[in-house]
Order: C-alpha cells, then structure tokens, then sequence
C-alpha cells in the first residue's frame, strides 16, 4: 500500500484568515447587551483562541461581570446569530494565502482546517472568501465529540481526529498556527508546528519555541520543507 498524501493542516483564526475586526465588532454587540464596555481590538485579540463561548466569558470577566450558565448560552447564541451575519464584513486571506495554497497542492500535499470557531461559521467563512474548497477537511470545535463533550483545541485528538478525516497520517502532518494553543496541540499530537507571528498570540510566539516562525506565506513553503520529519520522508 503507498503512504498516504502529505498534509498541512491550518488554524484559521489569525493564521489563514485575519478576523480581528468582525469578531470583536460581535463581541462588542453581546457585551452591549449587559450595557458592558466595548473593548478595542488589542484589548480583546489575547480573549480570542479557544472559540466564542471562552471569548465572551473572558470578555465578562475582564469587565469583572460573572455569567450564570443560562446567561452564557443565550450571549452564546446571540454571538453566533450576530457573527455569522456579518461574517466577511472585514475579513480577509493574509496576503500570500492563496500562493501558498496553491504550491502545496501543486507538490501533492492535502490541505485542512483544524480551528476552534464553529465548524459552520468556519465553512462560512472559508466561502465567502473562495477557499474553502482547497480543504479535504474543515474540521471546528463542534466536530468531534467524546460523549456530549466537544474536542477541541489544544486536545491533541482535535488536529488528530482532523488529520484522519482528511485521509493523512500523522507522521506525515505539518501544522500551521499562531497561538499558544496551536503550538500546545501539535506538541501533544506529536505533529510539527510552524507558527505565524503577525496573528493573535498573548505572548511572543518565538517564546513558545515551534519549530519554525514565519512573518510571511510566502516563507512556508520553505519553513515546511527545511523541517527534518518532512526531509527524512522525502515530502517536500
């Protein structure tokens, strides 16, 4: 039997996709419904990471305001409501997506998505931006459950079980990410991590200590390639 394809699988939050403005314009539209302040994009962008229900949870806790969990369900849904509306208002592919895209698949490698926001708005997103059908897999944090429980990151089974929905192997995955979350995952996964540094870290993302950090897509062609688990398999 041949080995199965290479694969890069992405986060799509401040990775793939900068979403800062229309997912803090949301956020600002729940909080207004407790008359709590609104928060700047540098104020929110560290709350942002583990998906929508943690952000408007830190978001009240940044303001010093505790939820009841009837209360959060329903900021919950009125978030979701709210941001898929205006999804793609102000999001945007970072430039050289696109390219770089374009060379994996040209070298034979699957591409997929392994990010907390929900796997529907994640869809979403990807459409309206013409990408989403690069993607073997676009795998969110309702995906996978264990019981009523959803998997998400940074358990490792989140990147594992989207890596095997995409038909890849995880000796032959690469990930892409920009947080502490993302570098956390592919550690646990035993997958090798190359982090972006311009997304929506809450520190330096050097000080993580991913295996390569790129500030451009147009370097993660090479950053992938010069990793030694690709070079000893003869990916790249």
């Amino acid at each position: 039997m041949s080995d199965p394809p290479a694969l890069l699988v992405l986060d799509l939050d401040g990775t793939l996709v900068d979403t800062a403005a229309d997912l803090v314009a949301t956020l600002n539209a729940v909080l207004k419904l407790d008359d709590v302040p609104a928060l700047s994009i540098a104020q929110a962008l560290p709350l942002v990471g583990a998906g929508s229900r943690a952000l408007v949870t830190r978001a009240y806790a940044a303001a010093g305001r505790t939820l009841t969990p009837e209360r959060l369900d329903a900021l919950f849904l009125a978030f979701l409501r709210h941001y898929e509306e205006h999804i793609a208002d102000a999001s945007a592919l970072y430039p050289g997506v696109v390219d770089a895209l374009d060379r994996f698949a040209a070298a034979g490698w699957i591409l997929a998505v392994c990010t907390n926001k929900i796997e529907r708005a994640s869809i979403k997103l990807l459409s309206a931006l013409g990408v989403a059908d690069r993607f073997r897999a676009i795998c969110g944090q309702d995906t996978f459950k264990a019981g009523d429980l959803p998997i998400s990151k940074p358990d490792p089974q989140a990147l594992l079980l989207t890596i095997a929905k995409a038909g890849g192997d995880r000796r032959r995955a690469v990930m892409v990410g920009d947080s502490r979350t993302d570098v956390e995952t592919a550690r646990s996964a035993g997958v090798p991590i190359v982090a972006v540094d311009f997304g929506y870290a809450d520190a330096p993302i050097r000080a993580l200590s991913p295996d390569r950090v790129i500030s451009r897509f147009s370097d993660l062609w090479d950053a992938v390639a010069s990793l030694p688990a690709v070079r000893q398999a003869g990916l790249a």
